[in-house]
């Protein structure tokens, strides 16, 4: 009997869940069919019904994640001012605790797992434009070299603060990049103030 058609897309979406889990944690070539299927509490023969291959799965797995990263920063443009948006994406991206748990965008940790694999590429192309459009909709200047610069500084800051083996340089990494991409906070009780730090203008 044919596996019903809501249990087929549930039983594929834990498959997903479980690739998206163990990709981000190992790579994408640390981790075997037999190792996803485990995850998602399934047998190996199973696998195929629902994806042709494991580049096949890594492509959509790819483009899931960051569509869905995309979505989260969409629905923030739309409901906050400019300003307010770009730093609610700047300092959910940039959160020492996400970066700790390894709960990173995509591009942090799957990035070069995705530059190896053209249909991983290609599946990310619209979700990573759509991120590109949103930060250009928040960035004053609404200009599309300075999102680009955004993001770059963002998944840079990132990748390093996930690579050094020093808490204290980790958590400097995501504060210099929240210090180069937000405004400057002045406080105006603050007489003594004598301007904001020098920084690297991306926004």
């Amino acid at each position: 009997m044919a596996e019903p058609t809501s249990r087929r897309a549930e039983t594929r979406q834990r498959i997903l869940a479980a690739a998206g889990r163990l990709f981000r944690a190992h790579g994408v070539d640390g981790v075997g069919v037999d190792a996803v299927m485990r995850e998602a509490g399934l047998t190996h023969g199973g696998f195929y019904l629902h994806f042709p291959s494991k580049e096949a799965l890594a492509a959509e797995v790819s483009q899931s994640l960051l569509q869905a990263a995309a979505g989260k920063w969409e629905e923030i443009s739309q409901s906050a001012e400019a300003q307010a948006a770009l730093t609610r994406i700047v300092q959910g991206y940039l959160d020492p605790e996400r970066v700790a748990a390894g709960r990173c965008c995509v591009l942090t940790t799957l990035g070069p797992d995705v530059a190896r694999r053209p249909d991983s590429r290609t599946a990310i192309g619209g979700a990573l434009r759509s991120m590109l459009d949103t930060l250009m909709r928040c960035l004053p200047t609404h200009r599309q070299d300075r999102a680009m610069a955004t993001l770059s500084t963002m998944v840079g800051a990132v990748v390093l603060a996930r690579l050094a083996d020093d808490p204290a340089m980790s958590a400097a990494f995501l504060d210099s990049a929240r210090v180069a991409i937000l405004p400057p906070v002045h406080p105006e009780a603050d007489v003594n103030d004598s301007g904001p730090e020098p920084r690297l203008d991306v926004a």
